[in-house]
């Protein structure tokens, strides 16, 4: 989920908060519709941040742990080790049996595919507006000067409902807003399933993340990334880690294109398993474990031959929520604190000043050291 709020926004926690601005700039599926074999130099990267096509430690990929999500929700303790292993190695994990029915996982891809089909001016309707990033177009554009992702986004906040501005709701194709309410409903009930195991191996109650949390906060953000000439040029997303709790990602089962940072620095594919959801660690678990957990940096990288459509649902705490490391996990692995309290509220819209930029952004959770 650019600049810092009014503060009275995030004092009346229960009026639908306004996020950041972003600049105007074109969109990116109607360059390629207009001249499919150009890219223009707002979009091209220095040498050194190109996606290696041929380099994507493709090897690795099937060692990505997948998690069983109904062994979690009993309780098991095998489960939960490999989820704890998978939070201090990987960051990102796939979680099967999670419950969400496949016809709904297919009607959520194949209404949006009809939103980004409709014309430009059809989906204008629920452009952003200047001051926020609910709504049609491109979020994190802070400056004139950036390097420009290759994407357009459909950005929506989904719970709690009365932070809902339904104006930026698209009600065409028929029925989409319904959909998305299911498809974002059963996203949630994984997600608290999720937050109650994360709380489990974090050595507490099982309802304590969701306590402090005091009230989830869920976004929706629907990524379209079109096809390019020139994959070896651009990126659909720059690195980043999410600023969230935990993010839910449903990624396209033929496409490829999320790539996430390896802990030996090298960029590697996560290819979808068919069914199965990606989850990551955002920074608000690596400030809370006192960095036992890390949020990882990711990318999105697109191809010459198809569009891709990516879904990702962040989980995160209310504005007024203040967040630093739990004291219990203070301990001799880690005995000084590596992030100080911050307000989440706060710490969001810090993020959102800037463009996307690897985790440059945690430095205000930051101890100086």
């Amino acid at each position: 989920m650019g600049s810092i709020c009014d503060e009275s926004v995030i004092e009346n926690v229960d009026a639908p908060p306004t996020y950041a601005p972003s600049l105007p700039v074109p969109n990116v599926q109607e360059l390629v519709k207009k001249e499919p074999l150009q890219i223009p130099d707002r979009y091209v990267r220095d040498q050194d941040d190109r996606p290696q096509m041929n380099d994507d430690m493709s090897c690795l990929s099937s060692e990505i742990p997948i998690i069983d999500l109904s062994l979690l929700s009993k309780g098991d303790k095998e489960e939960l080790s490999k989820l704890d292993l998978a939070c201090k190695e990987w960051g990102f994990f796939q979680v099967v049996n999670h419950g969400m029915a496949k016809e709904l996982l297919q009607n959520m891809k194949d209404a949006t595919v009809e939103f980004f089909e409709l014309p430009l001016e059809e989906k204008n309707k629920y452009a952003m507006p200047p001051d926020d990033i609910q709504g049609y177009g491109h979020a994190y554009v802070v400056s004139e000067e950036q390097t420009l992702d290759w994407s357009d986004a459909l950005i929506l906040v989904v719970y709690p409902s009365q932070y809902r501005k339904l104006k930026f709701w698209p009600s065409t194709p028929t029925g989409y807003k319904d959909i998305i309410e299911a498809y974002s409903k059963e996203v949630k009930d994984i997600g608290v399933e999720l937050l109650r195991s994360f709380s489990t191996i974090m050595g507490m109650d099982k309802d304590a993340l969701l306590g402090l949390h005091e009230e989830l906060v869920q976004a929706l953000s629907v990524n379209y990334y079109p096809e390019c000439s020139r994959p070896d040029q651009v990126l659909g997303i720059s690195p980043h880690s999410d600023t969230s709790t935990i993010t839910i990602l449903m990624q396209e089962h033929d496409t490829h294109g999320l790539q996430i940072k390896h802990i030996n620095g090298g960029w590697m594919l996560v290819k979808p398993v068919p069914g199965a959801l990606v989850v990551n660690v955002g920074d608000v678990i690596e400030i809370l474990s006192n960095g036992k957990y890390k949020s990882i940096e990711h990318r999105a990288v697109t191809n010459e031959s198809k569009a891709r459509i990516s879904y990702a649902s962040f989980l995160v705490p209310r504005d007024d929520v203040e967040i630093g490391p739990l004291e219990h996990l203070i301990d001799s692995q880690t005995p000084q604190k590596l992030y100080k309290k911050v307000v989440y509220g706060e710490y969001l819209r810090s993020s959102m000043k800037r463009p996307l930029e690897g985790k440059a952004h945690m430095q205000m959770a930051k101890v100086e050291t």
